[in-house]
């Protein structure tokens, strides 16, 4: 045990270093590392990439060069605490996603901040929703999917088409989801010391990048306080080594006590967004997200 803790800390160890690579004071220069770092990491010659624009929102799809699934598609929406990523930093999780599912991914870049802060990337999601919906996807084939912001995003988006009263995805997947703004979590003390790759001062940036000014309780802004009746089935998983933890475990328990079909993996030892890392553990977590995506298509 005592060699695995070791082991363990000296891989959190390298995250913490590399991590510290991407992150950068100047906020483009940190956009164009995480962009290098996606291209390094994320291209695989099993997957095709594809380029497109809708109403002046850049993205790509992403398909397998085999034989694939057409009928259903992945709705992917990046990380970075809405200040930072692109569909270029996310192909480090879309190519693992479409590799595992024999599915196409669309990833997009929604709009920045602090440059366009809240709504700015909820308006873009539903704006990529209603694409997906002109290219005749109903809602059920659709799993929406996302990483920290991004899963904020995913189930910001979700909340909005069930506020408008419109159908919704089939399933959600998230990845170390930052669902609370208001950073009530017990993990955020609990885990301070140990988490390699967030701090509370980040978060802080982050969120007065986003939604300075805002009510940070607002569902759309912080999904923790939405209301979950009626929605799809979800599928979190997060770290244990995060600060984000309990964004992750008490949406669990909202999610439960609402009666959706919920289900959430705590990895032992992993750290936010742990998936990105290009090891077994990741490769084993996406291939429970594709689990979890059968099921739901079944």
């Amino acid at each position: 045990m005592a060699i695995a803790d070791k082991k363990n800390q000296n891989l959190m160890h390298l995250i913490k270093k590399m991590h510290g690579a991407v992150e950068n004071v100047d906020i483009e220069k940190h956009r164009q590392s995480q962009d290098h770092f996606g291209v390094l990491l994320g291209n695989s010659k099993d997957v095709n990439i594809k380029e497109f624009d809708i109403e002046g929102i850049h993205g790509e799809w992403i398909s397998v060069n085999r034989a694939h699934m057409k009928k259903y598609v992945i709705l992917y929406c990046h990380g970075g605490g809405y200040s930072t990523g692109s569909s270029i930093y996310a192909r480090t999780l879309t190519t693992k996603l479409a590799m595992s599912t024999s599915m196409d991914v669309l990833s997009f870049d929604y709009r920045l901040a602090p440059e366009h802060p809240y709504p700015a990337a909820t308006d873009d999601a539903m704006t990529v929703w209603n694409y997906l919906m002109l290219l005749g996807y109903g809602a059920r084939d659709i799993i929406v999917a996302g990483d920290s912001a991004g899963g904020n995003l995913a189930l910001s988006l979700t909340l909005k088409l069930k506020s408008e009263g419109r159908l919704l995805p089939r399933g959600l997947v998230l990845m170390s989801p930052w669902t609370d703004l208001t950073s009530s979590g017990r993990s955020h003390k609990t885990r301070a010391d140990i988490d390699p790759v967030l701090d509370d001062a980040y978060i802080e940036e982050m969120i007065n990048n986003y939604a300075n000014g805002e009510d940070l309780k607002d569902p759309l802004i912080s999904p923790l306080y939405g209301s979950y009746d009626g929605f799809p089935p979800t599928y979190i998983q997060v770290g244990d080594n995060e600060i984000l933890l309990n964004d992750s475990t008490l949406l669990h328990k909202k999610m439960v006590k609402a009666n959706v079909s919920v289900k959430i993996d705590v990895f032992k030892g992993m750290w936010h967004v742990f998936q990105m890392s290009p090891f077994k553990t990741a490769y084993e977590a996406m291939d429970k997200n594709a689990e979890f995506i059968y099921d739901i298509c079944r």
